[in-house]
Order: structure tokens, then sequence, then C-alpha cells
């Protein structure tokens, strides 16, 4: 039902567009547009990149609906913002973020979006849920800073990718 572009967009946006860049102490390591290197070493898009070259957005788009989008039946969550909220913060932080979503709606948190989680997720106010889940995020991020103080340089990029999400 909804539409992968507009989320994918939001999403580009919060990963600051089609750059390559290495920030010390990401995990992530190198990252072209979102896409770390560490976590995803096998995308074809680093041989153009190893190649002096820039990949397509086209192989960054394909990625990300193949690899997210497409893993938490995006096409199947009825509300835009819902289904563009849980791939953003999917793609930032990964699995936390499915079975955050499946905590905010009673789902059985294992992190497998098959169609009980799908139906409770539609079946939630969409307004409610975004603000439920804005709370688990920030909650998440404290989390993570809290057993590693080396992240909270993260913290407040974080906070703002959160905080930006309630605008949308």
């Amino acid at each position: 039902m909804d539409d992968f572009r507009p989320a994918f967009e939001r999403m580009i946006r919060d990963e600051g567009g089609f750059v390559l860049h290495t920030i010390s102490g990401d995990r992530g390591g190198q990252t072209y547009a979102g896409i770390a290197r560490n976590m995803h070493p096998k995308w074809p898009g680093w041989a153009a990149i190893d190649a002096k070259g820039e990949p397509s957005a086209q192989l960054v788009y394909d990625f990300y609906r193949a690899n997210f989008w497409d893993d938490i039946n995006g096409d199947q969550i009825t509300d835009q913002t819902v289904a563009s909220d849980i791939f953003n913060f999917y793609v930032n932080t990964g699995r936390p973020a499915k079975v955050l979503a499946q905590v905010v709606v009673g789902a059985t948190p294992d992190g497998a979006f098959g169609p009980k989680t799908i139906e409770a997720i539609n079946a939630a106010d969409p307004e409610k849920f975004i603000l439920a889940y804005a709370l688990a995020k920030i909650a998440r991020y404290r989390d993570i800073v809290q057993r590693d103080r080396t992240q909270i340089k993260f913290l407040l990029g974080w906070l703002n990718r959160t905080l930006n999400g309630l605008k949308s």
C-alpha cells in the first residue's frame, strides 16, 4: 500500500545524501549514502567507489528497498508516516528498530515482521504509534550511550533524526 519513494527520500536526507565519508568512532566504518562498508561489505557500489567512481543513485535505491523496506514489509503498512518511520530507524539501527516497533504495538518482539506484526502495526493509531516509537528510540539511544560513552558524539544527531521524524 505505502510508497517506498518518500520513505527513501526522507532517509537519504537523514543519512546526509549521496556522500562518501568516514567518521571516527562510527562502527559502520566508511559509508556511502548511509550504506556502511563494515555492515554491507559485498554491496556492489563499493567496487565503483574503490575504482574512484560513484555508484548510481538507482543502485543505492535498490539496495535500501531490497535490504530494508522489503524486510519490514513496508508495502503492507497502511500508513505512510508509520512505514517511513520504521524504515528510517531500521536503516539507522538494524534489528532493534523492528523489535521496538513490535513492543510499541504489543506484538511478539522477535524482530520478524510477519502477518501478526503487520496487522498490529496497521491496527495502531498512527499518531500514537509515532509518539510512542519516538520515545522508544530515544530510550534506545540513551542506552547505547550509557553502555559506551564514546558514542555520545552521535547522540545529538540521533535525537535530531528522531525529532525530525515527528514533523513528517
